[in-house]
């Protein structure tokens, strides 16, 4: 059995991802990753490479993270 996919919510910055992924845009066009099993995704809408981060937020987007518990799931 293969480890789950890690994602890491970081400090003013990007959603690093971490395992075996597939990309894919609204159409479902992969991205060519490259053999990559780790990226990190721009949260702060300033990177010239979106989805993926580029570090364009630095000094630009600020969010601590700090995990908590979601509310019930809906059924």
């Amino acid at each position: 059995m293969s480890s789950p996919t890690k994602i890491t919510v970081n400090n003013n910055g990007s959603l690093k991802v971490e395992g075996d992924m597939i990309v894919v845009d609204p159409q479902g066009n992969e991205y060519n990753l490259q053999g990559r099993t780790v990226v990190s995704f721009c949260r702060c809408g300033l990177s010239k490479n979106k989805p993926f981060c580029d570090g364009a937020h630095r000094d630009h987007f600020e969010h601590d993270a700090v995990a908590f518990e979601l509310p019930p799931k809906k059924v």
